[in-house]
């Protein structure tokens, strides 16, 4: 048996422009604790994510960095291999660009850095090879910013912040993922979504659920990790009240909540994200396909809109598996 590599903790970045709300985040995140009151937090955009650790030669959960609307510069300490994902921005190593969805070499001196998202698309992730070694938190590495746990002190990333990452392995090829497997962002979104557990009849009546299933719902700017608003709108609802819940036809007796899930609360549907609420008393109308959750990830609140398509469990496991594709190592080319 060929004994493992070791690997040691080593200085990697010195955060020198942290941007708007930069996190460490690994994946799948915080599981198995949603009981404690914790959803699982990790990153919103799993598939840019994951892929970012594809193309540096982690395990494709690995602590990395989440880094909404893109600002972000730091100095790097530790020559290796890093990668940055996500929708289009201007991404430079000493100022000269650099690709995304392809791996880069860095040296110890260099500063790496990316401007703000222009375009379609809202989060950029940057993976290193070795991955963010922070401390474990409840079973994650994830930051939980409501909770103030894990990632770097339960909290964003501040100027003058130093990062470890895991050293050992030696570099490998160059990885770039080939342009037909990345997604596509768009300022106009389709999401594909499973009726439920709180849908018509009992609930919404049909013409509400079809009024869901057809209108176009905008983002709004009060969105964040925890949850993505969308815009006012008043069902007519199958029941008058509800009942010993409450007054509004909207609550339900207290229940768990599912990532992803589109609460309605009230007359306001707000997608439940990372760091949502983990149960409460409010309609859950739909839930969005897990495969599908990383769309969610990218809306530009204030700016973007969506579309709900309705799919059955077949479809969202084909959905899955394309995920699964797009992240098999056997598809990305070495250079």
């Amino acid at each position: 048996m060929t004994p493992q590599a070791s690997r040691t903790a080593t200085p990697m970045f010195e955060i020198v422009d942290p941007g708007l709300q930069t996190t460490v985040q690994d994946h799948p995140g915080r599981l198995g604790r949603q009981a404690l009151g914790f959803f699982p937090s990790g990153p919103v955009d799993h598939l840019a994510f994951r892929a970012a650790n594809l193309l540096v030669g982690n395990r494709l959960g690995a602590a990395a960095l989440e880094i909404p609307l893109g600002r972000f510069q730091a100095n790097v300490l530790h020559a290796g291999t890093v990668a940055v994902t996500g929708p289009e921005a201007a991404v430079t190593v000493n100022g000269e660009p650099v690709p995304q969805w392809e791996s880069v070499a860095v040296r110890e001196g260099d500063v790496i850095a990316s401007g703000v998202v222009r375009g379609p698309g809202y989060r950029l992730y940057l993976a290193a090879a070795g991955g963010i070694e922070v401390r474990d938190a409840f079973g994650s590495r994830s930051t939980h910013l409501v909770a103030g746990i894990g990632g770097l002190d339960g909290r964003a990333l501040e100027r003058a912040d130093v990062l470890d990452v895991n050293v050992g392995a030696e570099p490998g090829r160059p990885r770039r993922l080939p342009v037909s497997l990345r997604p596509t962002y768009t300022r106009s979104w389709e999401v594909e979504v499973i009726r439920g557990p709180h849908a018509d009849p009992d609930f919404l009546t049909a013409d509400d659920m079809a009024h869901f299933l057809t209108a176009t719902w905008r983002c709004d700017l009060n969105s964040d990790r925890v949850a993505v608003r969308l815009n006012p709108h008043r069902f007519r609802w199958a029941r008058e009240t509800g009942d010993v819940a409450g007054g509004h036809p909207s609550n339900v007796l207290d229940n768990s909540y599912p990532l992803g899930g589109i609460l309605a609360y009230g007359d306001v549907l707000t997608i439940l994200g990372p760091e949502s609420n983990s149960s409460g008393g409010f309609a859950v109308i739909a839930t969005v396909a897990q495969a599908a959750l990383w769309k969610v990830g990218q809306f530009r609140p204030g700016k973007d809109t969506v579309v709900f398509r309705e799919i059955d469990l077949d479809q969202a496991a084909a959905l899955h598996d394309h995920v699964a594709r797009v992240l098999d190592p056997r598809h990305v080319d070495r250079t």
